[in-house]
């Protein structure tokens, strides 16, 4: 039986052992990071599967699926908002309610669906601008992933049920399976291992959706379980919850915004660079795929503030939430400085692998991979940044700090396309100009998520109704997050909590 969070105490204590300290953390985060590791991995080896098809098999197959999630984000990011719902129906001791908003985001997730199959007859237009061959590529590579998107959508509220509750090795196990799935199918339908006929492309993309939907099927299974269904009341919170439909999409569909303004400008910069032609876009995208598989440790972390927030403003500990983001960003910066000294030091290391042999077993062309090298130098100027960005954003996402998170995406993915657009059309910006863009952006986004999470009023934010641990007034967090600052001496629950 899980114990409440409300029943653990020791807030003092060194940095590793105390609440919010690095032993929390990282029983919450590692899971999650093997978790995006394994999947950004798998895209690692997708593309070196591709790049032995072809060096523009690779770049289809990286710009397809950037723009397929890139469409699909907003989607995405309301149903993952459950996860904030059942970390802080975790926190102040709901079981009861923990079934019921799971169920409301699957219900989401199937009203989502027929949406997902909008994107056929538009995909052409999202590759416009490379040349015919590539487009053609692009597109179809885009349609075969639009049957994934149904199975996505609820696998990523299913998760929330487990993630939320800080069960998150779970998810890591689901995710492992999924990914073994995908390898398998790729190099049978990629490469027609095992005698079977290959199907080129459209093999990476099938293998991928064949993946997505078993997440679903295992992560469904695995929420039906007996204990499940009598603790958190699976059968019976399936039926659609009007109210807590809406609840949900009130502060999911602010963070779902900020993911798809986030992703969309990424992928309008990717598509903006592709127009300098194949050398720069072939180069930015591996420049870019090493860069994932690097990054997606921090993002990792990144969604466990998300859950410790939740949590933690569920106890209404809010002082515990704020350490526990700082005890994420620590291990974040620390982590992404190493990287990023790699990337400046011996890019090769990364880049060996994926620019290792091209199409039909020729060597790659080495200005591809020079010009990569010089692209994961302006990555290693922004790694800091974005770690800082990632995790104070996931903080301001676990209070439910929404609404501001999205005003802020949609002035920065608007500075980030639109410069490069002018830039690149008026002012003759080379593929090194476009990413001094980039690189700009990121450290303005982070600097503005720092002050936030320093002086805004997430401290006293929730989407859920409280019942055990009443949430404070604004004024009241901002004086309790002062105590916090001033001493580490804090009590273990709030003065406004009952009892």
């Amino acid at each position: 039986m899980e114990v409440p969070l409300s029943h653990r105490e020791h807030d003092d204590g060194s940095w590793w052992s105390r609440a919010a300290g690095g032993r929390e953390v990282l029983a919450i985060a590692l899971p999650m990071v093997a978790s995006t590791i394994s999947w950004t991995l798998m895209t690692y080896i997708d593309r070196r599967i591709l790049h032995k098809v072809s060096g523009a098999a690779m770049s289809a197959g990286f710009n397809g699926s950037v723009t397929w999630f890139a469409s699909l984000s907003l989607l995405w990011g309301i149903c993952s908002y459950t996860s904030t719902f059942v970390s802080q129906y975790h926190g102040d001791d709901q079981p009861e309610q923990i079934g019921r908003v799971t169920w409301q985001g699957v219900w989401l997730a199937v009203l989502f669906a027929p949406l997902c199959f909008l994107l056929w007859p538009i995909a052409p237009y999202f590759f416009a601008l490379h040349s015919p061959e590539v487009a053609d590529l692009e597109t179809r590579f885009f349609r075969i992933l639009c049957w994934a998107a149904p199975g996505m959508l609820t696998a990523q509220a299913l998760e929330a049920f487990y993630s939320g509750r800080g069960r998150t090795w779970v998810v890591m196990l689901v995710d492992a399976v999924a990914v073994f799935i995908n390898y398998v199918l790729a190099n049978v339908l990629v490469l027609g291992l095992g005698g079977f006929e290959p199907w080129g492309m459209e093999g990476a993309a099938w293998a991928t959706t064949a993946a997505q939907w078993s997440r679903a099927a295992m992560f469904f299974a695995l929420a039906m379980l007996p204990g499940n269904r009598r603790t958190y009341q699976m059968l019976r919170g399936m039926r659609l919850d009007p109210k807590l439909l809406v609840r949900l999409v009130r502060f999911g569909g602010p963070s779902g915004v900020q993911m798809m303004l986030d992703v969309g400008g990424f992928t309008i910069f990717v598509l903006l660079v592709g127009q300098l032609g194949p050398l720069a876009m072939e180069a930015t995208s591996a420049a870019f795929t090493v860069s994932h598989v690097a990054f997606m440790p921090v993002w990792g972390l990144g969604m466990a503030t998300v859950i410790l927030v939740g949590q933690h403003l569920g106890e209404n500990r809010a002082h515990l939430a704020e350490r526990a983001t700082r005890t994420t960003l620590v291990l974040a910066l620390a982590y992404m400085g190493a990287i990023s000294l790699t990337f400046v030091l011996a890019p090769g290391t990364f880049l060996s692998g994926l620019l290792a042999q091209g199409e039909n077993g020729r060597a790659a062309d080495p200005a591809v991979q020079t010009l990569a090298v010089h692209l994961l130098r302006f990555v290693a100027a922004y790694n800091l940044f974005d770690a800082v960005a990632i995790i104070f954003v996931s903080a301001l996402k676990g209070a439910g700090d929404t609404a501001f998170i999205m005003r802020t995406s949609v002035v920065m993915a608007t500075g980030l396309t639109g410069c490069t657009w002018f830039g690149a059309t008026y002012l003759d910006f080379d593929v090194y100009g476009c990413w001094a863009v980039i690189t700009i952006d990121v450290w303005l986004i982070a600097l503005v998520y720092l002050l936030r999470f320093r002086w805004g009023p997430w401290r006293s934010m929730r989407v859920i109704e409280h019942i055990h641990h009443p949430a404070p007034t604004l004024d009241e967090g901002l004086r309790h997050s002062a105590r916090a600052v001033l001493s580490e001496d804090v009590p273990a629950a709030s003065a406004s909590s009952p009892g």
